[in-house]
């Protein structure tokens, strides 16, 4: 090893810069996860608009593979003829969609180090509302992975009935699949999802060209045998709040759109301009294939069903039957499904980062891992959504309900934030530049029409928002309503509590601490070895009131230390401590606590235990850890230090 000293400035200053080229050892985990990068590269593993496209977009595309057929099952409340709004309302979604993709868009430009929702209702509306944002979020992340990889194993399912009763399992199989691949470092795992993202693209667009090619050449059928249709309202009238709750089941395909404003940092510089051309990529092709899915079912008479998915009802209509085509359309749109995940993947871990950076989550969610990626906020993300899966058996029905309610609401106080720092923009001079947390706000001179637009949008995902909680309140939305409040709750306790800690460890008007004036040893004796006078030459080194302690369980073992300790104690006092009870540590920290309550000013008292160190780590289970249990009682008292002197047990012959 290469070692380079440097010295900080003048040599009595004790400062020293020390270079070290210490590697990480090859193990398991540079087989599975890859060999570790250095900090430097950091700068190089940023990604193009194309990978970006991949990594961030799959959540919102693959949404064009369920969202029509929501929007048909509550229509079907009505009957058939109900189905003929469904092609309005997806107009409706896409023109709320620009309306999102405009304020993401701007979100982008404003707030260039990514945190999206968060960041903005951070700066511009408080505390409250931004962890009520990332909370929203956070959750929503949480149930991207849950549902998308639980509508993956569904059509697996479909496919292979036998495999039903294990669809838990391999949900949570292919959960750590996706995390794996997420491990290896966003290029890598970019890489390794872009081929089946454009692979999906390529197919479904492909279906549509076919299907449009055959309306307008007057040769497109209608679904052969049709399956049973799904209603799950009853039969309904046709009213504006059946055509809202449609709506608003079909703005399930916005789903993901947030999370390129989140992952900003993650793209090539320059970083904005590839993000938002991104986002704006993602919404045209989304906006597209939503469109034309919803028009081409109206035309082909396809129905929502349990048993066979609108989408299916498209593409064998347009290849006439079950053929080669069929089936590489529907393996395709399988693997984006399970895909949706990696765009969960990709945003919860930085904003779980960027809440930590703030106090508000765990400080280690901020580590990048050996591939420099947030590798803790990965693994939180994979156990939480396993436990989700195998709580809800799989079921994409009972998860569903939980989902998109949290979007909208980070879509409302995202765009009311937009609003409000347009606001503040238009009162500052043209020359004037105002720094804030997240951003350098300027006067933007179409300030008054950008406030409009997001407000007119908060307005309209805040609609959507509302009719979700009530039209799914019962079916399990009521659960979002609540964790939402409670997890803000929990962020402000942990927020409290590194306040706290910082005002308790600040330097500002501190006190030099008292000198230690006197240092007094105490060393718990079991029995007298090897271990034992090393522990004890220690002890006598730092100090020269040094006092043993053996707790006397047995009279016979007892006489036994004291002959011993007579012989080898050189002089040591040893205090004998009857323990009628049999106990062993309770009787020692008694007696630890009595000295410690007469401890003089400047006095520290240090517990020095011995510590043999077996050749054979699991043999550590063999003996009792003495050192770990004083450490557990004596923690929060003043004054008190634990010490392990360790001895290794090596061969006899190895000795010398």
């Amino acid at each position: 090893m290469s070692e380079k000293f440097v010295a900080d400035g003048p040599e009595t200053t004790g400062i020293i810069n020390q270079e070290n080229q210490s590697a990480p050892k090859r193990n398991w985990q540079t087989w599975l996860i890859g060999r570790p990068l250095e900090t430097a590269d950091a700068p190089h593993q940023t990604i193009g608009k194309a990978i970006g496209l991949a990594i961030f977009a799959s959540d919102a595309l693959s949404s064009t593979a369920y969202a029509t057929q929501e929007i048909l099952v509550i229509l079907a409340a009505a009957g058939t003829v109900a189905f003929g709004y469904a092609f309005p309302i997806s107009i409706a979604i896409v023109l709320l969609l620009a309306i999102v993709t405009v304020s993401y868009e701007q979100i982008i430009h404003a707030y260039p180090g990514g945190g999206g929702a968060y960041i903005v209702s951070r700066d511009n509306l408080g505390d409250m509302a931004a962890l009520t944002a990332g909370a929203a979020l956070l959750t929503d992340y949480i149930l991207t992975v849950a549902v998308s990889i639980s509508s993956g194993v569904a059509q697996l399912v479909s496919a292979f009935p036998t495999l039903f009763e294990y669809r838990a399992y391999i949900a949570v199989g292919l959960v750590l699949l996706v995390m794996l691949v997420n491990m290896r470092g966003v290029r890598e795992s970019g890489s390794a999802f872009a081929i089946p993202t454009y692979f999906f693209l390529g197919t479904m667009l492909l279906t549509l060209v076919v299907a449009i090619f055959q309306y307008l050449t007057g040769s497109l059928g209608s679904v052969v045998d049709p399956p049973p249709m799904h209603i799950t309202h009853g039969v309904q009238a046709i009213t504006l709040f059946l055509i809202l709750h449609a709506f608003a089941n079909g703005t399930t395909a916005l789903t993901g759109v947030e999370a390129i404003s989140n992952g900003i940092t993650a793209f090539n510089e320059p970083r904005s301009r590839n993000a938002g051309i991104t986002l704006v990529w993602m919404s045209i092709i989304l906006g597209t294939l939503f469109l034309g899915i919803t028009f081409i079912i109206s035309k082909i008479g396809a129905v929502p069903s349990e048993s066979e998915t609108v989408i299916s009802q498209l593409v064998r209509t347009a290849y006439g039957g079950r053929n080669l085509l069929y089936l590489v359309t529907i393996a395709a749109t399988t693997v984006i499904l399970i895909m949706a995940a990696n765009t969960a993947f990709a945003g919860f871990p930085r904003l779980s980062a960027l809440m930590a950076q703030d106090g508000f989550l765990p400080r280690q969610l901020t580590f990048r891992g050996s591939r420099l990626v947030y590798s803790r906020g990965i693994l939180v993300l994979a156990i939480i959504a396993s436990i989700l899966i195998f709580l809800f058996d799989a079921s994409v029905t009972l998860l569903i309900p939980l989902y998109a309610i949290g979007v909208f609401l980070s879509f409302t106080l995202s765009q009311v934030g937009m609003a409000r720092r347009w606001r503040k923009s238009g009162q500052i001079t043209p020359d004037e530049k105002v720094t804030e947390r997240g951003s350098v706000l300027v006067y933007d001179p179409r300030w008054a029409v950008k406030m409009v637009v997001n407000g007119l949008g908060a307005f309209v995902t805040a609609a959507v928002m509302l009719i979700f909680a009530v039209t799914k309140f019962r079916d399990g939305a009521w659960i979002v309503l609540v964790l939402t409040p409670v997890l803000v709750a929990i962020f402000f306790t942990i927020h409290r509590h590194y306040q706290n800690l910082a005002k308790n460890l600040s330097l500002e008007q501190y006190m030099e601490p008292r000198r230690v004036s006197r240092h007094r040893v105490i060393m718990p004796v079991s029995s007298v070895h090897r271990g034992t006078l090393e522990a004890l030459n220690y002890a006598r080194s730092i100090s020269a009131d040094v006092t043993a302690v053996h707790v006397s369980i047995d009279p016979q073992e007892a006489e036994k230390v004291k002959a011993k300790w007579q012989q080898w104690g050189d002089n040591t006092r040893l205090v004998i401590v009857e323990s009628p009870y049999r106990l062993l540590l309770e009787p020692l920290i008694d007696y630890i606590k009595k000295i410690a309550a007469k401890r003089q000013p400047g006095e520290i008292i240090t517990v020095v235990v011995p510590q043999f160190v077996p050749e054979n780590g699991w043999a550590n289970l063999l003996h009792t850890q003495t050192a770990f249990w004083l450490r557990s009682a004596l923690l929060f008292r003043r004054g008190i230090v634990i010490t392990e002197v360790p001895y290794q047990i090596r061969k006899l012959d190895e000795e010398g």
